[in-house]
């Protein structure tokens, strides 16, 4: 008689047959996809480099972004001046680097500022369904019918030029699309069997929503932030040129396309070297967003 004997070691308290590999986290298959994608992964690469530089500014550039050197005004690129000076004679290269951190400060804060307002409004929204959704649906129709550029002017004007105040106006602007992208995925979510077997069962509608739903809905509202980083500092800069942002002297890279311009003919520079910094970031948060939505689609083959 032929017995037959399986063995099993145990791993992470599961047991597992030896020659099958063990079955790959949402996470680690996630991961695995977005390896294989080198556009994504430069786009990422470069994202971090311009956010250590102007994070170590002050490390590598030994010039002031706001003294000024009536000497060295509007110089051409040169070896001592790598972009040039403004009208102002500073430095260029160096208002470019101290320049990051304030407008990706923008980027960066309106995107967690509407994160925050906008995701559970979201869930609220799509659990309890209802007059309550009715109300929130109709608040977030009510900011979408502003063209989105002229609904965060308008609000800049009411609170007043400044850094704050364009972060407000930007996370305002961004809050319909966080809301509706988590509503819309919490619809389909509360209908799945252990959530309608949780509320069955008399749990607590918070703890459901945000220990139960909210936990589901993470990769839309991941792909979305960080496509509308992109978008943030985009509309951030934006505001800073039309003179509603960052204020002089602060270096921020909107307000020195702003200073630029009417130097264009005589000092190209001004703008070319701010604008392709904006234009850097901008195009590899996108490649990068992109990206990250192929990684976290289960449905994307590993090549």
């Amino acid at each position: 008689m032929l017995t037959l004997t399986l063995e099993s070691d145990t791993i992470d308290g599961e047991y597992q047959v030896p020659g099958i590999p063990k079955e790959k986290t949402p996470f680690q298959l996630a991961f695995r996809r977005f390896g294989h994608n080198w556009i994504a992964i430069a786009a990422f690469i470069l994202m971090i480099l311009i956010v250590l530089s102007a994070i170590f500014a002050n490390r590598i550039t030994t010039f002031d972004p706001i003294k000024l050197n009536a000497k060295a005004r509007l110089t051409a690129p040169n070896s001592e001046y790598w972009f040039g000076t403004d009208a102002m004679g500073r430095d260029v290269f160096t208002r470019i680097m101290y320049g990051g951190r304030v407008s990706l400060w923008i980027g960066l804060s309106a995107v967690i500022l509407s994160l925050v307002i906008g995701v559970p409004l979201g869930l609220i929204s799509g659990y309890t369904g209802g007059v309550v959704d009715n109300l929130i649906m109709r608040f977030m129709d009510l900011i979408l019918a502003f063209p989105g550029i002229l609904f965060a002017i308008w609000l800049v004007s009411m609170l007043g030029p400044g850094v704050n105040q364009v972060i407000i106006a930007i996370a305002f602007w961004d809050l319909p699309g966080f809301s509706r992208v988590v509503r819309g995925s919490v619809l389909s979510i509360k209908e799945i069997d252990y959530i309608q077997a949780s509320r069955a069962l008399g749990g607590n509608p918070w703890r459901i929503m945000f220990s139960h739903v909210l936990p589901n809905v993470i990769a839309p509202i991941i792909i979305m932030a960080s496509l509308s980083i992109s978008g943030s500092i985009l509309a951030g800069s934006s505001l800073s040129f039309l003179g509603l942002g960052a204020q002089p002297p602060t270096s921020e890279w909107g307000l020195m396309l702003s200073d630029g311009r009417p130097y264009l003919r005589q000092a190209w520079w001004l703008m070319v070297f701010p604008g392709a910094m904006i234009t850097l970031f901008v195009l590899a948060s996108n490649i990068f967003g992109d990206g990250l939505r192929d990684a976290l689609d289960p449905r994307t083959e590993i090549k």
